[in-house]
């Protein structure tokens, strides 16, 4: 079934018997935000309706943030939007963004490994989590490195939380970010993007 079928964690935990946490694993790791980006968010935020549907929330909240952070790793990673993830008939669907590497024959290879899956979500970030774990559960699948960390990110545009998947254990990380607090926002994600290109290494 498609990966939008999740609709609660503990679904998702039973059927593919994982076990769940949390606790804080992220360093924040500073990044520099341009002053360009910062006013064009504001006046995003401030003028446009950026959170009447889930589109909206990619489009003006979400992706934005991911690809300024993107453009510093552009030469390990694509960042892929709504791309196709099959692993079999349970576990397939279109992610919102997928960070995975960057293939040796271009940006047009869809490449494995699939580093950090993302999810937007209006408000339910119950539903969020179950959806964006069912599609973690594909890319570590398809990855064949259950030892190797892949990411989950779900935000509703405002708020944005944060997990990993290692093996049969999910931690989410128990602090959540705003997107009010622009800084730390960015030195989380940045910090992700840093322990997925350690993790080609």
């Amino acid at each position: 079934m498609p990966f939008s079928s999740y609709k609660t964690i503990g679904s998702v935990l039973q059927e593919f018997q994982i076990t769940y946490t949390e606790e804080d694993f992220i360093i924040e790791t500073e990044f520099e935000i341009s002053d360009y980006f910062r006013e064009d968010l504001q006046i995003t935020m401030e003028d446009g309706m950026v959170n009447n549907s889930e589109f909206a929330i990619c489009e003006n909240l979400i992706y934005p943030v991911l690809k300024e952070v993107w453009k510093s790793y552009r030469t390990q990673f694509i960042l892929w939007s709504h791309q196709a993830l099959s692993y079999d008939e349970n576990l397939s669907g279109f992610p919102e963004y997928i960070l995975a590497k960057k293939s040796p024959l271009g940006k047009f290879v869809f490449d494995k490994p699939f580093f950090v899956l993302i999810e937007a979500k209006q408000d339910n970030f119950e539903a969020g989590w179950a959806q964006c774990m069912a599609e973690m559960v594909a890319a570590q699948r398809l990855n064949e490195k259950p030892e190797q960390d892949v990411f989950g990110i779900v935000s509703n545009g405002g708020v944005w939380q944060f997990g990993k998947l290692n093996g049969s254990y999910f931690t989410r990380n128990r602090r959540f970010y705003t997107i009010q607090d622009l800084d730390k926002l960015f030195a989380v994600v940045n910090w992700i993007f840093e322990q997925c290109k350690i993790m080609l290494a």
